[in-house]
């Protein structure tokens, strides 16, 4: 049986006390600061990734357009876009998007594009995210509602997108238009095919004889370079668009992180080119990761009223238009 010993003096090492209380101070000052930053960190990501991206922001645009006949006077639109169901946008929020769609009455609903996310779940769930976006949709009570594909839409695949939204009364115009009518005038509707990814062709997109005002539907704001640049340009009075989200991230004094291809020069709000407006709207869902910081998901209503009697001067007005390899 073995028996423990106790251990001399001469062998126990004391603990050296600090050699300057100052520079214990100042670890315990570090720790903590690292302590509170990886707090304030993981604070903010949860703010970004379940507070912020719920918080809807319903922004209302009066638009002002020359000879808007009498019958489209006060007419009020409610544009959504990228709505991005699954990845990230939960069933349930759509849902309440719908609810507070229906409570503003809208005259006329656009959707401007990106339904679902081309992402890591497209394979096992593009087709069920087309038909469950599009099945929410459909509680939309406004009767008059007309969508556009979006990028991640011709990366899943624009026939099964198309296919859901068609089956729930969502038409879909593709380098089309349509005429919305009201006490026997007229205001042309139409919608490009995806400019990023596809042909728009404004040739069929925009009548060439409209008796009334035009509204063009395309997803990335940027083609709006291109669109002043076609002959077509002249008829058309506000381009609405999506794509961009905002940056969905957009810090102080440097605004927006990450901005997309063709959505980098006009990412959120209002612009002007000479005659033609632009509106761009924030989306409703995010990509790459579920954040939004200082850029919060977006209703748009617009506001349709006689140019005569309404004017912006705080339009951005867009100088040395560039053209896209998409023309």
């Amino acid at each position: 049986m073995s028996v423990l010993l106790p251990t001399p003096d001469s062998q126990i090492q004391p603990v050296p006390p600090p050699e300057n209380p100052a520079d214990q101070r100042r670890i315990i000052t570090r720790r903590s600061f690292l302590i509170a930053s990886g707090a304030a960190a993981a604070g903010l990501a949860l703010y970004a990734g379940e507070g912020a991206r719920h918080e809807i922001d319903t922004v209302q645009r009066p638009i002002a357009i020359r000879n808007l006949p009498t019958p489209f006077h006060g007419f009020r639109i409610v544009q959504l876009s990228d709505i991005h169901l699954d990845e990230f946008t939960e069933p349930y929020f759509l849902e309440h998007i719908v609810q507070r769609v229906n409570a503003l009455n809208p005259d006329l609903v656009l959707l401007t594009g990106d339904f679902v996310t081309m992402g890591a779940f497209t394979f096992v769930a593009g087709n069920h995210a087309a038909h469950r976006c599009a099945e929410i949709l459909r509680t939309l009570t406004c009767p008059e509602r007309y969508a556009i594909l979006g990028n991640h839409d011709v990366g899943v695949g624009a026939p099964q997108v198309i296919r859901a939204l068609n089956a729930f009364g969502i038409p879909v115009l593709v380098n089309q238009f349509t005429a919305i009518e009201r006490g026997g005038s007229r205001l042309w509707l139409g919608g490009a095919e995806d400019p990023g990814t596809s042909h728009p062709d404004l040739n069929l997109t925009i009548p060439a004889h409209p008796d009334g005002p035009v509204i063009l539907m395309a997803h990335e704001p940027d083609y709006a370079d291109n669109v002043v640049l076609h002959p077509r340009f002249p008829l058309i009075d506000l381009m609405l668009a999506g794509h961009s989200h905002g940056g969905q991230v957009r810090l102080p004094l440097l605004g927006a992180l990450i901005l997309p291809p063709m959505g980098k020069l006009y990412p959120e709000g209002y612009y002007r080119f000479q005659h033609m407006q632009l509106y761009v709207n924030r989306g409703i869902g995010t990509v790459g990761l579920p954040f939004r910081l200082n850029c919060p998901p977006e209703i748009t209503v617009i506001t349709l009223n006689p140019a005569a009697q309404s004017s912006d001067s705080t339009a951005k007005t867009p100088q040395n238009a560039r053209p896209h390899a998409n023309s």
